[in-house]
């Protein structure tokens, strides 16, 4: 969103070449801010690229990416505007843009931007090893040690240990917020307080790709023409100790945040069961059938497209197996529809049956307006 307000002001524009602010980089001059901020320019990972280069013993700052590209002058991952693929380095960059464009660090520069007038009181730029502060009733972030049995703050683990020697870097991370302070920020996008409709529309349409093939991210947000919830915008995070999301379903004025400080192996964010719960829909009831009522499913379909799909009966449950051999239970709903477990969002088979045999199934992931019809191979 700093980019663009800048853009508003006049300061920038989203085509200018990103070596015009940061003449360093001249080697990627044909990679433009708006291909920074849909995630379409090539640049390689920098972690990746620093990881094997940079001194471990000192902490990264925008600068040392800045310097280690051009140095280095890694290849670019595909030409511009030819692919999507995320990239922390083009966010990185950004705000590097957005420091020398406004004059300001790129902390001072969004409180004053957006935290400010938002009333965001409890969002923040913090990078607590690189320039530590006190913050009251700060939330670590713990990772759990399978070796030691207990949650470690990630600056305590050999495999975690990045988030020392990266925490100068900002833009594609670090800013520190509350639930009510996005709340706040989720209320300000559907207003025109910081930024005119026009950019709002830009910020949340999808983009073409060289050709003409259209990509779900606009700037900074994933795009989603949902079944069920109809239109969302969302984002997700994570970083050694924390997994973040942000879902705002656009088209009904509702809105998930999830902001978790603690990360296992079975660490996960129940992103389909918090919808439901927002729309009051009801857990899905299932039901016991005998071995009869379920063996019978199991054989050979094939789809439109010739492809076999095989279910099996095994041990008193059905299963639909991948290509790959994994094992997916269908679960009753009733005596002919079930639904496949473990998969998300959900997936439904229906079983049509005539003259007492089975005779197709329709398959259906109504969040993602799939439905597709396989024939039972006699």
């Amino acid at each position: 969103m700093a980019i663009v307000i800048l853009k508003e002001k006049g300061k920038l524009n989203y085509d200018d070449n990103i070596s015009k602010y940061i003449p360093e980089l001249s080697n990627y001059s044909n990679i433009t801010i708006r291909n920074l901020l849909n995630h379409t320019g090539g640049l390689p990972d920098y972690m990746e690229v620093m990881d094997s280069t940079f001194d471990k013993n000192k902490i990264a700052t925008n600068k040392d990416i800045i310097s280690t590209f051009a140095k280095l002058k890694p290849q670019v991952l595909f030409e511009p505007n030819t692919k999507w693929e995320y990239s922390n380095t083009g966010y990185a960059l950004l705000a590097s843009i957005i420091e020398k464009v406004s004059g300001m660090s790129y902390g001072n520069y969004l409180f004053n931007a957006i935290f400010k007038p938002l009333k965001m009181t409890n969002t923040f730029v913090y990078q607590r090893r690189f320039a530590p502060k006190k913050v009251a009733n700060y939330a670590y972030g713990y990772v759990y040690s399978d070796s030691l049995k207990k949650y470690l703050l990630p600056d305590d683990l050999a495999e975690t240990k990045m988030v020392v020697w990266l925490d100068g870097v900002v833009g594609d991370g670090t800013v520190n917020s509350t639930i009510i302070d996005l709340l706040k920020w989720d209320r300000a996008l559907y207003a025109d307080k910081l930024i005119s409709k026009e950019s709002k529309n830009e910020i949340f349409t999808s983009p073409e790709l060289n050709d003409k093939s259209e990509i779900n991210y606009g700037f900074g947000w994933f795009i989603e023409d949902n079944g069920v919830y109809g239109n969302l915008v969302k984002h997700a995070g994570g970083w050694p100790g924390y997994r973040t999301i942000i879902e705002r379903h656009t088209q009904n004025d509702k809105t998930i945040i999830v902001l978790l400080n603690y990360i296992n192996d079975n660490t996960y964010i129940p992103i389909t069961d918090l919808r439901k719960m927002l729309y009051n829909i009801k857990p899905i009831n299932f039901v016991e059938l005998k071995t009869e009522e379920k063996e019978k499913f199991a054989g050979e379909y094939k789809n439109s497209k010739g492809k076999i799909v095989k279910l099996i009966y095994e041990n008193g449950t059905l299963y639909r197996i991948t290509d790959d051999g994994e094992k997916f239970e269908l679960k009753a709903i009733s005596k002919t529809k079930f639904q496949m477990m473990k998969v998300e969002p959900d997936v439904f088979y229906e079983f049509t049956i005539k003259d007492n045999k089975v005779e197709k199934y329709i398959m259906t992931q109504p969040e993602e307006k799939v439905v597709r019809e396989l024939i039972r191979l006699q």
